[in-house]
């Protein structure tokens, strides 16, 4: 498959490997590519690390430097390019408490959410997919990377992204995220006071199109 880079994204990718180093566009960028959408914004997942992304590039911004991610500036717009992650112990339901980096690309791909948004590009390489986001997209079905349990252990916003996801896209949820969701849900709905309680709510019965 031949994805068309946006130029700055190319430019970005082809630094990085002129370094000597691994980089792809990567998550909803590739997702929304293969479906035919616009993407919003682009991606870049590397095995440099910060600094020596902040070596590469002239003008950055450390967005989230403790968790490997370093904004390029260019053409009056940001790319976020993140170093290959392992996240560790998530204390609150929703961010790493410390991150691992991690020369394998194959393992930063294993901590994202489901695997429509877990696959990699770049005009080298291809498409990687080792976690099935191609056939789930052919098949129009939203699933988990891994466990579903420990994805939403790790992220409990993750479930209504699946929903989300279900809902914009018309896929179905799979049966074991499905299940995780009903039985996860429950636990969060008084937990937010605000409209994220309401949302998990309707995530706990199943009520969306397509989905539990």
């Amino acid at each position: 498959m031949k994805i068309t880079l946006p130029q700055d994204v190319k430019y970005i990718i082809d630094q990085l490997q002129t370094a000597g180093y691994e980089a792809y566009a990567v998550g909803g960028c590739i997702r929304d590519s293969v479906l035919g959408r616009t993407p919003d914004d682009w991606d870049i997942t590397t095995s440099a690390k910060p600094p020596q992304i902040k070596q590469i590039f002239w003008r950055t911004v450390d967005t989230g430097i403790a968790h490997g991610t370093v904004t390029v500036l260019l053409n009056r717009k940001g790319y976020e390019v993140t170093t290959y992650r392992i996240d560790g112990e998530y204390a609150d339901h929703r961010h790493p408490k410390e991150v691992c980096f991690t020369g394998d690309l194959k393992e930063d791909l294993r901590r994202r959410d489901f695997t429509i948004n877990a696959m990699a590009y770049n005009e080298t390489d291809g498409l990687t997919d080792v976690f099935g986001g191609m056939r789930d997209l052919k098949e129009g079905i939203i699933r988990c990377v891994g466990n579903a349990r420990e994805r939403f252990e790790e992220d409990a916003l993750r479930m209504l992204r699946a929903v989300r996801f279900a809902a914009q896209l018309g896929f179905a949820v799979e049966e074991e995220t499905g299940r995780a969701i009903r039985q996860m849900a429950g636990n969060q709905r008084g937990a937010h006071s605000d409209g994220t309680g309401k949302a998990f709510a309707v995530a706990a019965s199943g009520d969306v199109k397509n989905g539990l």
